[in-house]
């Protein structure tokens, strides 16, 4: 696994460079990831380009012996860019433009916008696309960072009525498919459709489950245009971009397809802090973060990445700037969570930022390096990290033990229509995660097209939308499966399934769901241990109760190799159901300590002590 930096050579002195790029060869770092916030500097007024800061940092990092990530600046365009065309802002939910002033300042669907990022991109790729010491490519950064993945603008409005033009091919089609009759909201024609905010209470579902495809495809579009150009230009260089934690505004897996190695950028602390865990894990993790954040990331991307490559492109090294409060890492968490990517298979973990700048919005951003140029305390446990993984010898590869399925629009319908709040998909799919690792037990989270063979147990946590493959293939499946609530509970277009849920699953479980409830913290249901609720699914059919609570009320219910929770899942109920099936399935699983979690890479087993912040491994016999 390579290491590396992110750098920003246009915020230093040039006399600085090559003592830093000495430095980071010193440190074992391999790889530099910059320019992906650069534009202004390449191109300072239209068609003007000054390529002289670029060229020669390139040659300082180049000469020192680091293989350069270039990044597309395309998540930054200069004033003079929004001033030719203030229409290329996107415009926010309630109507009100997002402006020049920060970061991604732009609207997918504006068609002057996308043929500026192909330019750009295009003049960057023809100056370094074969320069020896760019080794790779970063398109833009961040796709959707401070939720700009939907645009409310003219242009979205254009390029989504032309979308659904194309996927319903007539409007009496998808009056049908929404349901339009409800409320007299049938169409006469395509035109006359407008984007689903604004309205005077919650639009059709099926209108904005829509919208979140369309908006998801414009990223997929906008990303892919950078792919063209740079393997024309850059032949047999990777391609990836960086992913962020707990964001689901486009689909992963479609963004994954095009690129080589898809990267996403950790930030544990940040997460911990900004994310729905408890107080207590607040508390008892403040430092480390919760032990299951960066792992579901890791199994997260490695699913959606084609051939199941992936990387971390920012590492947190320090405080971060951006949460309600932002502590500073235990000793030795740094090592912890570099050592962590390795044992899920990262190719490489790229710390942000190498040096932390002492002005604009990420002032307080720690670095490698502090702000007068000395080591911050993660320098020295990269370089440690460095020692160490020179003398790690493993395989490549892991178990197959667990498969958790998720998809995006999985959660997107679970936003659209909770039912009940905080009822989502995606913690869902954390929730049955986390239980899972606190039995050891390696997990690939998956989508719902993959292929289920060598796995002893499949978990859904929440999927809505279930076709005809998964059905045959779950019904297949010899080991044991585990579904959440909410699965098969929705056609293609939003409608509930004439069947009912679990819809095209009814075999499966033995019969159907004819009743949900969304339950209140108020309302739970205790059994014997075990206390669950959320949620409360009414089952009828031939499967038997497992979990019964004390009032009667049933959390589980079992029909041969499967079992279906009737509440949410999380908590103690999850837990239970997921060890006895994991048991059935024949894995060796057994709870572990407080804070500790393991992983399998090849011949290794590795170990993570999260209170302790330490890792130790061995080989398997």
């Amino acid at each position: 696994m390579d290491l590396g930096v992110c750098y920003y050579p246009e915020h230093w002195p040039e006399t600085r460079w090559a003592e830093d790029a000495a430095l980071m060869r010193e440190t074992g770092l391999t790889r530099v990831r910059i320019g992906e916030f650069a534009w202004s500097r390449i191109e300072p007024e239209p068609g003007r380009f000054d390529w002289g800061l670029l060229d020669r940092a390139v040659e300082a990092l180049h000469e020192a012996g680091l293989g350069i990530i270039m990044g597309t600046p395309t998540a930054t365009p200069p004033k003079w860019l929004v001033d030719r065309m203030p229409d290329m802002v996107a415009i926010d939910r309630e109507g009100r433009p997002r402006g020049f002033g920060s970061r991604r300042h732009y609207c997918f669907s504006h068609e002057g916008y996308r043929d500026e990022a192909a330019r750009i991109t295009r003049e960057v790729a023809t100056r370094y696309g074969n320069h020896p010491g760019v080794v790779s490519w970063q398109t833009d950064n961040e796709y959707g960072c401070h939720d700009t993945v939907q645009s409310f603008s003219p242009a979205a409005l254009d390029a989504f009525r032309q979308w659904l033009a194309a996927r319903y091919g007539n409007i009496a089609s998808l009056n049908e498919a929404w349901g339009n009759v409800f409320w007299s909201m049938e169409y006469r024609s395509f035109d006359e459709i407008e984007l689903p905010n604004l309205t005077v209470t919650e639009a059709n579902p099926a209108h904005w489950l829509a919208f979140r495809r369309f908006s998801s495809d414009q990223v997929i579009a906008f990303n892919r245009a950078q792919v063209d150009i740079l393997r024309e230009l850059s032949p047999g260089r990777d391609i990836t971009h960086n992913a962020m934690g707990f964001y689901t505004g486009y689909d992963h897996h479609d963004l994954a397809a095009d690129i080589d190695v898809l990267g996403w950028d950790s930030y544990p602390l940040g997460f911990l802090e900004m994310f729905r865990f408890t107080e207590e894990e607040k508390r008892i993790y403040a430092r480390q973060g919760h032990p299951d954040i960066a792992a579901f990331h890791h199994d997260l991307y490695r699913g959606c990445a084609k051939g199941g490559r992936w990387s971390v492109l920012e590492q947190q090294p320090g405080p971060v700037n951006w949460a309600h409060y932002n502590p500073a890492p235990l000793p030795g968490m740094v090592k912890l969570w570099t050592l962590e990517a390795f044992a899920h298979g990262a190719e490489m973990v790229s710390y942000f930022r190498w040096r932390q700048f002492p002005q604009a919005q990420e002032q307080m951003h720690a670095g490698l390096l502090r702000p007068d140029g000395k080591p911050a305390p993660a320098l020295g446990e990269a370089r440690e990290c460095a020692d160490e993984l020179g003398k790690i010898a493993s395989e490549a590869g892991s178990r197959k033990e667990v498969a958790l399925v998720f998809s995006y629009d999985s959660e997107w319908i679970t936003q659209i229509q909770p039912q009940g709040q905080g009822r989502s998909a995606l913690w869902a799919a954390f929730s049955c995660y986390s239980a899972l690792r606190k039995l050891g037990l390696d997990v690939d989270i998956v989508p719902p097209t993959a292929e289920l063979d060598g796995y002893a147990l499949v978990v859904i946590p929440c999927l809505p939308i279930v076709d005809e493959a998964l059905a045959e293939r779950l019904g297949k499946f010899a080991g044991q499966i585990v579904i959440g609530p909410r699965t098969g509970s929705r056609t293609r277009d939003f409608a509930l399934p004439d069947n009912l849920a679990p819809g095209l699953l009814e075999e499966l479980v033995g019969g159907k769901v004819v009743l949900s409830e969304s339950l209140s913290e108020r309302m739970t249901i205790e059994g014997d241990g075990w206390t669950g609720g959320g949620w409360l699914d009414r089952y009828e059919g031939k499967a038997e109760p497992e979990f019964v609570g004390r009032n009667g009320e049933v959390a589980c219910w079992r029909h041969g190799n499967a079992r279906l929770l009737a509440v949410w899942p999380e908590g103690e109920l999850l837990q239970l159901a997921i060890e006895r099936a994991s048991s059935e399935a024949g894995l060796d699983a057994a709870p572990l300590p407080e804070g500790i979690r393991r992983r399998t890479r090849g011949n290794l087993r590795f170990e993570f002590d999260y209170l302790n912040a330490e890792v130790s491994w061995q080989a398997l016999s």
